[in-house]
């Protein structure tokens, strides 16, 4: 299976593809001309829908490809399905060529999301902005949605965070964003990536040289150069030890837990702490922490509010103590276009 998209279509129905006339079709009808497909077909088609439609039933299969006319290269349709899914990405092209300072921040998850874009908030005079630069108009009505974060400095910097379901689908994201951009010609400054270490930081190395491996990267210091684009790593992993606390594993709560420790309000909750500990029989997980620290804190919204409110609420030493001692301060300033001088970034040891 072929589907071109793009303007310069017109020499693809010179070679006898279907061009596709979207215009008036239902959402049944488009269903059931998707049905009928054999699978050797070319498809020109400027309908995000059916485009939807196709990659979800040929997601399989190194020969079902998305061919961009504009530029004549190509992504698989499962390519296409998860840029779709994950990102909301407007896999027709045709984006604006306008240039700004601009980097994207792949997170695990929403609370990740909320608690970095505190940060670039608090430490790097970020603001929220619902107005994305050409290059970032692929998922402008993703912003839309809540769900990702667009920021801006007076500086005319633009920052989105974007959550992604996990490591998996951190790095997922960073490879399929990395095709698209080649396909369809725009770029970004900076790439983010903020996994967990989990038990071992050299697995998470490998997880992302291990995607950059496809397009012939670069690595200097403390960041990966794709192209013109820095990818740059934020490997979170900085262990909070506390009797009550059942700390497993190196997670964006565990630098919580450390500023919530700093800020004084693990000991106001301390003794909320030692009840619930003894009611439920054992040693509490991170979130029940949060719920008490969001409770006593008189925070009524959802946790994701609560990490965004109580990073920008902390103090500024606090919060810089943490983000340097956990090896980010150094990466973040980078990904902020920030002169400042951070602490160690990590990833210079790889």
């Amino acid at each position: 299976m072929r589907v071109v998209t793009g303007k310069d279509y017109e020499k693809f129905v010179e070679e006898g593809a279907i061009p596709f006339p979207e215009c008036g079709k239902n959402r049944e009808e488009l269903v059931e001309f998707v049905k009928n497909l054999r699978g050797d077909e070319t498809i020109v088609t400027s309908s995000l829908e059916l485009l939807e439609l196709i990659a979800s039933a040929f997601k399989n299969g190194e020969e079902n490809v998305l061919v961009y006319s504009e530029s004549g290269k190509q992504l698989t349709l499962k390519e296409v399905y998860e840029l779709r899914k994950y990102l909301d990405f407007d896999v027709r092209g045709g984006f604006p060529k306008e240039r700004a300072r601009t980097t994207v921040l792949f997170v695990e998850g929403k609370t990740d999301s909320k608690f970095f874009k505190g940060v670039f908030k608090k430490l790097f005079e970020f603001r929220e902005s619902r107005s994305p630069p050409g290059n970032l108009r692929f998922i402008e009505k993703v912003f839309e949605r809540d769900n990702f974060d667009l920021l801006k400095r007076e500086d005319g910097v633009h920052l989105a965070i974007i959550p992604s379901e996990g490591n998996s689908g951190v790095i997922r994201n960073l490879g399929n964003f990395l095709r698209a951009m080649d396909v369809f010609g725009f770029n970004v400054d900076r790439i983010g990536v903020a996994v967990d270490i989990d038990e071992d930081e050299k697995n998470a190395i490998a997880s992302i040289e291990g995607t950059l491996s496809g397009f012939g990267y670069e690595k200097s210091d403390y960041v990966y150069l794709v192209g013109e684009t820095e990818v740059v790593p934020l490997f979170i992993g900085l262990p909070f030890r506390d009797e009550l606390i059942d700390w497993k594993k190196p997670t964006v709560e565990e630098l919580m837990l450390h500023l919530l420790a700093k800020e004084g309000l693990l000991e106001r909750v301390r003794p909320g702490l030692r009840a619930l500990n003894e009611n439920l029989g054992r040693k509490l997980k991170p979130k029940d922490v949060m719920y008490l620290a969001l409770s006593a804190y008189g925070h009524w919204g959802n946790l994701e509010g609560f990490y965004e409110l109580f990073v920008m609420r902390s103090r500024f030493k606090n919060l810089k103590a943490i983000l340097r001692e956990a090896g980010l301060m150094a990466g973040l300033e980078r990904l902020a276009f920030w002169e400042g001088k951070g602490g160690t970034f990590r990833a210079g040891q790889v």
